[in-house]
């Protein structure tokens, strides 16, 4: 097999990004457990004192080859799941993930699976208040209490899947601040990994507070985990993309058993 390059670091330098808004800095907000949840507090003039927004744009300066800090790591690691081994070790074989694509070791992580139920809802419904709830109330200005109240109803959700340990927790719903989704992804026409990941940093810098992946070109799943890796808000995907690509994008070849193996791997 041929050698492939890793792609390198050239994506937007941290002075881009604090040159973006330069009346405003990030803060963060203290809350138990060790949260600390980022907010942009932004300079007005006229003697006003500082507003404060969140702050969707993760932490800034990080290397993209190692990826963003496991925040949430401690938190999964205390439910009830089991590792099922590391994404190195499911690397090629029929449909299974091709981790023979650009990337490196640094972004391949230990893959987790609920021995139970392991979803923000169930534990709502049990009545726990879990950090994520903690994180997105103070996020949201509102007590714990309410923001595990909406998800118990159904009437909010909280992406939080925990083979994204990097994610920091956001809530959709009807009693929360608005949020914005941004899309990406690579084409027939241009595919490249750097690329992508300079259009995640971007889109969260302006305040896109969830990302979907719309990759159609070369390598979606190779792209996929360059954008996880380095993202601080949930990433969607499209499983028919990819299974699409696997097939060579004839769509009359395209299997029951193709289509569900990217369900799974997704």
């Amino acid at each position: 097999m041929a050698t492939r390059s890793i792609p390198d670091t050239t994506t937007a330098p941290a002075s881009d990004f604090a040159s973006a808004f330069p009346q405003s800095r990030k803060v963060y907000l203290e809350g138990p457990r060790g949260i600390r949840v980022p907010m942009r507090e932004i300079a007005l003039s006229g003697g006003e004192p500082p507003v404060r927004v969140y702050d969707t744009s993760g932490p800034q300066g990080t290397d993209v080859r190692e990826g963003l800090p496991a925040l949430r790591h401690p938190w999964i690691v205390e439910r009830d799941v089991e590792r099922v081994g590391s994404q190195k070790s499911v690397a090629g074989g029929g449909n299974a993930p091709d981790f023979r694509l650009p990337t490196p070791d640094s972004l391949l992580r230990t893959i987790y699976r609920g021995r139970s139920a392991v979803t923000q809802l169930h534990y709502a419904r049990r009545g726990e208040i879990t950090p994520e709830m903690e994180f997105v109330a103070l996020r949201e200005g509102l007590p714990a209490e309410f923001v595990r109240a909406e998800v118990a109803r159904g009437r909010a959700i909280i992406p939080a899947n925990i083979n994204h340990p990097e994610l920091e927790p956001t809530i959709i719903g009807r009693g929360f601040h608005v949020k914005i989704n941004a899309n990406i992804g690579n084409s027939a026409v241009r595919s490249s990994i750097e690329d992508e990941v300079e259009k995640l940093r971007w889109a969260t810098l302006w305040g896109a507070d969830t990302v979907m992946d719309l990759s159609t070109g070369k390598e979606i799943h190779a792209t996929r985990q360059w954008i996880i890796r380095n993202s601080a808000v949930p990433i969607g995907t499209v499983p028919i993309y990819q299974a699409l690509e696997k097939v060579g994008g004839a769509a009359e070849d395209l299997t029951w058993e193709v289509y569900r193996d990217t369900l799974v791997e997704q």
